[in-house]
């Protein structure tokens, strides 16, 4: 060990956990309440409706192509779990895959615009990075905990 400049004391670090506790932690939303949670529940509807749609109405067009299934099927269901607010980040990022792969796709076929997958995309990225907010079941299911701690605990019981 050895003194720094501003008088802490510099250890030689033996374990990583700092570091994974940092990439751990992005993981994890603040689940923020009041007008920032009901912005984000704005959000994941905003996003989660639309591509509902998109991915049903792509449903009943052409149902017999197997990659436009895949793709309609995965919209469905990550809109889904996005307007209950479950596994947000993952959902968030799957949907932002899946609308690069749709956009991609329109791309190499000349079918249709791509400005709305790719819109879609970057709305499913900003939802996976953001969280879900504190009006979501991942805040009920994940969100803060508080802890009480037994102030009488391990103290004789009083006669």
């Amino acid at each position: 060990m050895r003194k720094t400049a501003l008088g802490g004391i510099e250890g030689r670090r033996q374990f990583r956990t700092i570091s994974l506790a940092s990439l751990l932690q992005r993981l994890f939303s603040t689940f923020p309440n009041g007008w920032p949670g009901f912005g984000l529940l704005l959000l994941r509807l905003g996003l989660g409706l639309p591509v509902i749609y998109l991915g049903t109405v792509s449903l009943f067009a052409k149902p017999s192509e197997p990659i436009t299934l895949a793709q309609s099927l995965i919209s469905v269901a990550g809109g889904i779990f996005l307007l209950g607010g479950l596994w947000t980040p993952i959902m968030g990022t799957l949907l932002a895959i899946d609308g690069v792969w749709i956009a991609l796709s329109f791309y190499l076929s000349h079918a249709a615009d791509i400005v709305i997958p790719i819109f879609l995309a970057v709305l499913s990225a900003s939802v996976a990075m953001l969280g879900p907010g504190a009006w979501s079941i991942d805040a009920r299911l994940f969100g803060r905990r508080r802890l009480y701690r037994d102030r009488n605990s391990g103290r004789r019981p009083s006669s």
